[in-house]
């Protein structure tokens, strides 16, 4: 029931991003290379059964969600650059750097991540404009120097040092958490959560960012390169602090459980709307990319 309902997910994710840029120019043509490289959509849907498990619309909030995956399409692009984690491939084929030119690669960044802003601030009926600024504000929030790019910079300083488990913790609190975490909060903000559900799901995307991230860290160790579609023990070879290389691979593997169970745990006050969200903690735990 799971697989049938992320995959429902997922296709009404894909449909909308596939109608979003039309036209001709290398610009729109680079932005849809890297947004219909697939992936695993976790942040909208993540947005989108948020709303659920508060008792609100999911498809009227699918614009919002869906700009949660431009700013993290961007991220990616970002992310491989030559500058920052220099990586050829991404879901299995050439990054955007490579088929299209750094520069280009930058501006298809730049456009994704300042378009999410325009859909964020599309009128949503039922939505106060006081939620939907609350929402805009954590969003940027999220994605900026507090959040995502703030963890990037911690992420590209540590390389070639030796980080504390806390620090590494932090790291990814900022890097990959802050978005797990909003799109979680801004599915129950738009739909209308109280704040002890809001705080409820903040908990539960605060715990699998955590897992999502350590499971990362273990696949980049024990996959390989055609499951992930990236080059694998690539933190190795940029001798970046992990998980793994700080607990060893079982005390990892451990602390992942923990996060896991963390998450299940935060969901307790939802009930019965949540199931989906306890199947996506899973997902997270059992996936091989």
């Amino acid at each position: 029931m799971f697989q049938k309902d992320l995959e429902a997910h997922v296709r009404q994710v894909d449909s909308y991003l596939a109608q979003l840029f039309s036209g001709n120019g290398i610009l729109i043509e680079s932005m849809n290379y890297s947004l219909a490289a697939g992936g695993k959509r976790i942040r909208p849907v993540l947005a989108l059964a948020a709303a659920k498990a508060v008792g609100g619309d999911e498809e009227s909030i699918l614009p919002a969600a869906c700009a949660l995956e431009l700013i993290h399409t961007y991220s990616l692009i970002h992310d491989d650059l030559p500058a920052m984690d220099n990586d050829d491939y991404r879901r299995g084929r050439l990054s955007n750097h490579k088929a299209f030119g750094v520069g280009q690669a930058i501006l298809a960044g730049d456009a994704l991540l300042t378009y999410a802003f325009e859909l964020l601030a599309q009128s949503i009926t039922g939505v106060t404009p006081e939620r939907q600024l609350r929402v805009i504000r954590e969003v940027a929030q999220a994605a900026g120097p507090e959040g995502m790019v703030g963890g990037q910079v911690l992420d590209l300083a540590a390389e070639e040092k030796d980080l504390a488990l806390a620090e590494l913790e932090r790291v990814h609190r900022l890097k990959t958490g802050a978005m797990l975490v909003v799109s979680a909060r801004l599915g129950a903000i738009l739909a209308g959560g109280t704040e002890e559900k809001i705080e409820a799901l903040t908990n539960y995307a605060q715990a699998i960012g955590l897992a999502f991230q350590i499971r990362d860290d273990i696949l980049d160790l024990e996959g390989d390169s055609k499951s992930l579609g990236k080059p694998a023990q690539s933190d190795i070879r940029q001798h970046k602090a992990t998980y793994p290389s700080l607990m060893g691979i079982e005390g990892a593997k451990a602390e992942f459980m923990n996060k896991t169970d963390e998450a299940h745990a935060a969901l307790e006050t939802l009930g019965e709307r949540s199931g989906f969200l306890h199947d996506l903690a899973d997902y997270i735990a059992q996936r091989k990319y």
